[in-house]
């Protein structure tokens, strides 16, 4: 069975730990390989990757709203509220539902802006997953992840909430288990716009498929980082830093990179050498996503009230 089809069960686990009052854990991403196969009609570039969620990302908290509104209580630098995928996020879900319940929303961001890691479209997908519980508002992971769609190629991966073989644009995906692993990251001192290196004319396009049985830790390459590499020398001097302590890799279009590591102590022993010209951190590779719904969890009932309204058919 493909990653987030458990259609009727909780999209949140451990629900009755989980209330207004939770911090709710927003994940990085590493792209462990990202390839680019061709390019779609509508401009959309058709990828192959392997996502892995690790244990350091965002924190979000909600307040209710009785009044419907999506508040936001500190927008980031350059981006109206309206325009925060969070928001957005929650927005969507209220369209989709007719819930009429608001909410305020708080992000301790932790994850770089146009870092390669995911950490946007990672606070959408926890919006969805928190208010969906919160709201009681009973969507399907399987819907939450096409809403999520409607919001970045990205955002599926993080409601799926299983470390996966993604294709298409993104959105495509397959549970994937992947070994016990640390990783050192580096946040270079740039902003890398996504479109920027996806547009660029010498961005190879023509990788050969992979089949996803045939994938291992180690296979493959990201076919972004020559681009970014060339349009951002402090990608280039962060990778080379890297580079000495095994195979140092970009996640997604950059900036942030990375090298993996079999113990804790060896990622250690390489952040403790890091110039002090840079920033980075370690964290260990997850099995799951921290919301990961469990799988023996008994289905909603039909007949039971959703966001404070009767369910359909009632």
């Amino acid at each position: 069975m493909g990653a987030g089809t458990r259609t009727g069960k909780h999209a949140v686990n451990d629900d009755e730990r989980w209330t207004w009052d939770s911090v709710w854990p927003a994940p990085a991403k590493l792209n462990l390989f990202l390839h680019v196969l061709g390019r779609r009609a509508d401009g959309y570039h058709l990828l192959q990757t392997v996502f892995r969620f690790v244990g350091r990302g965002d924190r979000l908290r909600f307040s209710p709203r009785a009044d419907g509104r999506v508040t936001l209580d500190e927008p980031l630098p350059g981006v109206p509220p309206e325009s925060d995928l969070a928001v957005r996020a929650a927005r969507l879900l209220q369209r989709e539902t007719g819930c009429r319940e608001g909410a305020h929303i708080r992000v301790e961001k932790r994850l770089p802006l146009g870092g390669g890691l995911g950490g946007g479209s990672s606070d959408a997908a926890t919006a969805l997953l928190a208010l969906d519980h919160l709201w009681r508002t009973g969507v399907p992971r399987r819907r939450l992840r096409e809403i999520g769609l409607a919001l970045g190629a990205d955002v599926p991966v993080f409601v799926a909430g299983e470390n996966a073989f993604a294709e298409g644009v993104g959105e495509t995906l397959q549970a994937i288990d992947l070994p016990p692993a640390w990783y050192l990251v580096l946040e270079p001192p740039v902003q890398v716009p996504t479109a920027l290196i996806f547009g660029d004319p010498q961005l190879k396009r023509d990788t050969p498929p992979l089949p996803a049985s045939a994938w291992r830790p180690g296979l493959g390459g990201n076919d972004l980082q020559p681009v970014a590499v060339r349009r951002f020398p402090e990608i280039a001097r962060h990778l080379d830093w890297l580079a000495r302590f095994g195979e140092a890799r970009m996640s997604g279009s950059g900036a942030c990179v990375f090298a993996e590591f079999a113990a804790e102590e060896a990622a250690r022993e390489a952040l403790a050498q890091l110039p002090g010209d840079m920033r980075g951190w370690i964290a260990a590779g997850l099995d799951a996503h921290p919301l990961r719904g469990s799988e023996d969890r008994r289905q909603r009932t039909e007949d039971s009230n959703i966001c404070g309204r009767e369910a359909p058919g009632n």
